[in-house]
């Protein structure tokens, strides 16, 4: 599906096409086919709104996992047993302002704004609104994820409620 992109040939065209897809495959709850647009070394970040640059190794994030937990993070959410995701939630999310912010080799650095609406049986519509900063490889199979940091704008998560599904 996705084109094989040269460090010179990358648009944003290109980008924004991309993460139309992965946001169609979330909302779709096709995360076997969202886990094909990761690098094996993947990284996905939900850090502290005060500190969206800290280190997860040395600040608590709400979510910080490598590749290994995105995988078990799948399986648990497939799984009929997830209380917080049986029924899957329905969401739709929305993407826009995507920049390409740098290229340094095969690694584009991309940022973007989103906004994600969750919807629940018997639960009030909870909105989910920030700022992706991506690290993009650019792999013989195209463009994959290779860290994700999700910034939500939020000032606290309490009315929010669960991010037990992928921001």
């Amino acid at each position: 599906m996705n084109a094989p992109v040269t460090p010179g040939a990358v648009t944003r065209g290109e980008i924004e096409d991309f993460l139309y897809h992965e946001a169609d495959l979330l909302d779709r709850w096709k995360l076997d086919d969202w886990l094909k647009l990761l690098t094996d070394d993947a990284s996905y970040y939900v850090p502290p709104n005060d500190k969206p640059d800290a280190d997860h190794r040395y600040t608590l994030f709400t979510v910080a996992d490598d590749i290994v937990r995105l995988r078990e993070r799948i399986i648990r959410l497939k799984d009929p047993n997830c209380h917080a995701e049986f029924p899957p939630s329905r969401t739709r999310r929305m993407i826009s302002n995507v920049r390409i912010d740098g290229i340094d080799g095969d690694l584009v650095e991309v940022s973007a704004n989103f906004a994600i609406f969750r919807h629940r049986r018997n639960e009030p519509v909870r909105q989910f609104v920030g700022r992706y900063r991506h690290k993009l490889k650019l792999t013989d199979e195209g463009l994959k994820f290779y860290e994700r940091r999700a910034i939500l704008d939020a000032e606290e998560l309490g009315p929010m409620g669960s991010v037990s599904f992928l921001l």
